[in-house]
């Protein structure tokens, strides 16, 4: 079995819900307020055209099927999060990208689940939504984007309802990070190339795995667990520094433990570019913490099954491909 954690989706009702925000779909590209995905546009479908052609349930169910995925958790694209907004219009918007993934979730329930959107700024609201859409509307666990949550990081005690929400229902939080210029306003398109997103996203998730350690969050609520995405951003291939830079250049820091030893509550994927690289992250953190992720059909997404190619036995290889996810999701048929 193949259970891939990582495919975002776009449902109609995502769309015009803010008269500045959005977000929306204009000439042919995603804009959110200022920001836009790029200028260069050569084929501009409206969304209608582009729902029907790419994000409907019959389509995608083909294209995992030909992918040989037997189930897959969703989430909306994270360009669209909208942690920068009024919390007001936040907790709304979230109420109304989880309603919208529950449909689609019940068009085809044995192949689809997906992440619970929350308004992460307001974090008692975020605890709030993530029961709703965990019990009533049958989530899998619950995506956070990788820092800044309305100028929040996961270290403030402020995310302490959260977090006892998150331990109370169990769930994986499933970290993936956000383009950071989409709250720039009017300097949002300095920002051409996307850098927040293509390397800022990598930086964001090792942001949250370092404030969660450093600020003693997981001595608070050690039974946390959290899959970070894109092979983990940073961490793996920093995780030794980051365990002697914590004694010796974060004083202030309130762990209890040496930083490794908080692996436990770490999960990542193997979505990396290069046999070579999914193999160090596997010596890494070992098989038992990876999951299988690969950003389906997405602007970086890979060809081929991520297990192959490094010498996995096929024991280690199911449990990445599945075992693993089976143990840590909630609502899965």
């Amino acid at each position: 079995m193949l259970i891939d954690l990582h495919a975002h989706q776009l449902t109609k009702e995502m769309f015009n819900q803010h008269p500045h925000w959005g977000p929306f779909w204009d000439q042919g590209t995603l804009r959110v307020g200022d920001w836009s995905l790029g200028t260069k546009v050569d084929y501009a479908p409206s969304l209608d055209q582009y729902y029907e052609e790419s994000f409907s349930p019959e389509v995608r169910a083909e294209s995992f099927r030909k992918a040989g995925i037997d189930k897959v958790v969703l989430s909306l694209p994270f360009h669209m999060v909208s942690y920068h907004t009024e919390p007001d219009y936040a907790i709304r918007y979230a109420r109304t990208v989880n309603d919208s993934l529950a449909a689609y979730r019940a068009s085809n329930p044995g192949l689809f689940n997906f992440w619970a959107h929350i308004p992460a700024q307001d974090p008692k609201a975020a605890a709030a939504e993530l029961e709703r859409a965990v019990t009533q509307l049958g989530a899998a666990g619950v995506s956070m984007g990788g820092a800044n949550f309305g100028g929040k990081e996961v270290s403030d005690p402020a995310f302490r309802p959260l977090w006892e929400k998150a331990s109370e229902l169990g769930v994986l939080i499933f970290v993936h990070g956000y383009n950071q210029s989409v709250n720039w306003g009017k300097d949002a398109m300095k920002d051409p190339y996307d850098t927040t997103s293509i390397i800022g996203m990598n930086h964001d998730e090792t942001l949250f795995f370092w404030h969660l350690v450093n600020g003693g969050v997981l001595d608070d609520f050690p039974q946390l667990k959290v899959y970070i995405t894109h092979g983990g951003g940073f961490i793996p291939y920093q995780l030794w520094r980051f365990n002697e830079t914590n004694k010796t250049m974060a004083p202030d820091s309130k762990n209890k433990k040496d930083v490794i030893e908080y692996a436990s509550n770490f999960y990542y994927d193997l979505d990396v570019h290069h046999p070579a690289m999914r193999r160090a992250v596997t010596e890494v953190v070992g098989v038992d913490h990876l999951l299988y992720g690969d950003n389906f059909s997405g602007s970086d997404s890979h060809s081929g099954d991520l297990t192959d190619g490094f010498g996995l036995v096929d024991e280690d290889r199911e449990k990445i491909r599945s075992g693993n996810a089976l143990k840590l999701l909630k609502n899965i048929v």
